[in-house]
């Protein structure tokens, strides 16, 4: 690429805090989310389906709205909150700690999938504003699929980085993940998917694939 986008393609993790508690909130193997996650998910399944008494179909329409509702958050995350830049010095800490330093160091290991320490509080956040919308055995059926969606997302986003695909889907996802790191980070913020990038109109030019 002609252009340096990235600190380093360690495979190390930077240091972010002096607190050595507070630092290890950062680090996070690829295998906790899945060994925290599903079973929560299956809670909500079973909560909606025995509890809620819904119907399988009915649970799984709802939890596949779910998934696909968390393609668009992730679109919409990616693009306008983890690369949205603040001017003031504490923001742009804040925006660092969040994403910049995944663009840093976008190799770094322990940094490829969301720790516990931020994605429990935001999965709070987002259930308390589903809550709104949704009774309470539909949320589960629905928040069942958002999760499920997460999930994908954050172990797709550690095999973007280090799996070597050869080809197929999954390959042309890696190609629009790498062109988003080290050709244009201004584009291609889909990471489990690119479909939202093609809606939206910031996906790459064929010209810019080629060049991967």
């Amino acid at each position: 690429m002609a252009k340096k986008n990235y600190v380093s393609n360690s495979t190390e993790s930077v240091r972010m805090f002096k607190n050595r508690f507070l630092e290890s909130l950062t680090k996070i193997h690829y295998s906790v989310p899945i060994i925290f996650w599903v079973p929560v998910i299956l809670y909500f399944v079973r909560k909606a389906y025995l509890q809620g008494e819904m119907s399988g179909g009915l649970v799984a329409t709802f939890f596949l709205l779910g998934l696909a509702f968390w393609t668009l958050a992730e679109y919409v995350l990616h693009r306008w909150v983890f690369h949205f830049e603040p001017k003031s010095a504490w923001g742009q800490r804040i925006h660092f700690i969040f994403h910049g330093v995944h663009h840093d160091y976008p190799k770094d290991r322990l940094r490829l999938v969301m720790p516990l320490s931020a994605s429990i509080p935001m999965a709070t956040i987002i259930y308390a504003l589903f809550s709104l919308f949704f009774a309470e055995y539909t949320l589960s059926a629905f928040f069942s699929g958002f999760l499920t969606g997460y999930l994908i997302y954050d172990e797709c986003h550690y095999a973007m980085h280090h799996a070597n695909f050869k080809s197929g889907l999954f390959k042309k996802i890696k190609d629009h993940h790498m062109l988003h790191h080290y050709s244009d980070p201004e584009k291609g913020f889909g990471v489990s998917s690119y479909v939202w990038d093609l809606i939206f109109g910031s996906g790459f030019s064929r010209k810019s694939k080629k060049e991967l």
